[in-house]
């Protein structure tokens, strides 16, 4: 396994170092692959937390633990991704990353900003506070998935939404998890 460690707004500490790296490779005894794992360590006032991304058979898992203990942190966040991968286990050993196109998109993720519009003569104040404005760009690595293996994918990531490039359709599709968080949208391009 390939393992990075990134500690943000903290000191680096080779003991936190060695035992995210000894708790991350406990997942290896479910994946028996190469992998890579990146562990990222950072505090915000007096919470710790901990972000694992563990990449292995073309799939992404995520998990997240935040506590006062940073040892706590990372073992909730290792806890996160064994029950996943435990949970998906079977589908994760028969999966095979698809040869094809990966694509490469921006996402752009808009959000209306009260006053920080520019002042342009044709808006009236009102109009210009709502106005919606880019805050962000983020670059996406589209795979080829079937929905079936997006929807596990999403769910290994923990995320809210998934871009990805149908396998049956070869067309770029966005999943994404309803209102009730027990069910599924599918946005299919045409």
């Amino acid at each position: 396994m390939q393992l990075s460690v990134t500690f943000r707004q903290m000191d680096p500490s080779e003991a936190l170092k060695d035992f995210a790296a000894d708790k991350v490779t406990r997942i290896d005894k479910y994946i028996h692959t190469p992998s890579d794992a990146h562990v990222v360590l950072s505090t915000e006032k007096h919470l710790h937390k901990a972000d694992i991304t563990l990449k292995a058979h073309g799939m992404r898992m995520r998990g997240e633990g935040t506590s006062e203990d940073m040892y706590a942190s990372i073992d909730q966040a290792v806890r996160n991704i064994e029950k996943q991968v435990k949970k998906y286990r079977k589908k994760l050993t028969s999966h095979k990353a698809r040869e094809g196109k990966d694509l490469k998109i921006k996402l752009n993720i808009l959000a209306a900003e009260q006053n920080m519009v520019p002042p342009d003569p044709n808006m009236s104040w009102e109009a210009e506070a709502l106005a919606p404005k880019v805050t962000s760009s983020k670059e996406l690595e589209i795979q080829t998935f079937s929905v079936d293996e997006a929807v596990m994918q999403m769910d290994l990531l923990n995320n809210a939404f998934f871009v990805f490039l149908n396998a049956d359709t070869h067309k770029i599709n966005i999943l994404y998890r309803q209102d009730d968080a027990l069910t599924y949208g599918l946005i299919e391009t045409v």
